[in-house]
């Protein structure tokens, strides 16, 4: 990956001599410069920058303002910011490290001590890129289902909590569906656990395939999968059910699974409805729907209580809903 700095300051020919340096010292693959803070900013919007030096005193916006709209910006919070200014008194460089300066140079610098202190803020910036990508990995692991890559169960329920929420203030809709593989246990016990496991990984792929960013869908357990469904209407996630349920029946398998049909049944709950006060009652009304799917001889899919539905060979049709 190419680094980049970004040199700001009012004196051409300063910024001429720290392009000399940090050139000589290889430390950059891009340079770009900017006249004043100003600038600087818009420079900094519309490019990746890996480290600044920024000057202190310059027209129209110091280095001090610079800082202040840098670092009420999320994306420059971890932006190491090398100030340059002439002055040397202590209030000066503690006032600009409090408003989130990493480091001064006094100037007239130094090219030794500015490159040994440009090297020391790219080496922790380095750091922080590899602790951050390391906690993101471990907080994606943590959330994630290792065999299908959907979410595990309890960012499910996390994501449930939030959405019952939002859905409950702003009076929109929330839909659930629970689905599950119709004789899973058969094909484990034809196929072996391999195999089964690449009917719920397969499962998991046609899923996702049609969802919204802002859906989510997860392993729930076993061979039990959940969609949660935000701005939904009931009518809607039938739909997205009925449609899904059509997929996985149509899904041809290959090698050992190959002319293996695999069908699912599918339970369809919505909130606001009379019938669902709480979370709880929501998975209670979807569970109950997948019970009757399962009853009414699997592959198809079945609404919560209260839904008036026309039945049909592998599947429902929704006339109204409460």
């Amino acid at each position: 990956m190419t680094t980049t700095v970004l040199i700001i300051d009012d004196s051409d020919t300063l910024r001429e001599e720290i392009l000399r340096s940090v050139r000589g010292a290889s430390l950059f693959d891009t340079y770009l410069e900017a006249r004043d803070g100003l600038d600087g900013f818009k420079t900094l919007l519309n490019n990746r920058v890996d480290l600044v030096l920024c000057d202190l005193e310059m027209p129209r916006m110091d280095g001090f303002r610079f800082l202040s709209m840098m670092r009420a910006r999320e994306e420059f919070q971890d932006l190491p910011v090398i100030m340059l200014t002439s002055r040397e008194d202590r209030e000066t460089k503690i006032r600009g490290l409090e408003q989130g300066a990493s480091d001064y140079v006094t100037k007239p610098f130094d090219t030794g001590e500015l490159v040994a202190r440009i090297r020391v803020q790219l080496k922790m910036k380095a750091l922080q890129d590899e602790l951050k990508r390391t906690n993101e990995l471990l907080r994606k692991l943590s959330i994630t289902d290792p065999l299908t890559h959907l979410h595990n169960r309890r960012h499910l329920m996390e994501m449930v909590e939030k959405e019952y929420q939002r859905a409950a203030r702003k009076g929109g809709h929330l839909s659930l569906v629970i689905l599950d593989i119709d004789y899973f246990k058969k094909i484990n016990d034809t196929y072996g656990h391999p195999e089964g496991d690449k009917v719920l990984a397969s499962l998991a792929e046609i899923v996702t395939k049609g969802l919204r960013s802002y859906d989510v869908a997860a392993r729930y357990g076993g061979e039990e999968f959940v969609l949660l469904l935000p701005e939904t209407p009931i009518s809607e996630a039938y739909a997205i059910a009925e449609r899904l349920r059509g997929e996985v029946q149509d899904h041809v398998f290959k090698g050992t699974l190959q002319g293996q049909v695999v069908t699912i049944s599918l339970g369809v709950a919505t909130y606001p409805s009379p019938r669902v006060e709480s979370i709880d009652s929501l998975f209670r009304q979807a569970d109950e729907a997948l019970y009757r799917a399962k009853q009414n001889g699997r592959n198809r899919v079945e609404l919560m209580a209260g839904g008036v539905t026309e039945k049909g060979t592998a599947g429902v049709q929704i006339l109204v809903s409460d």
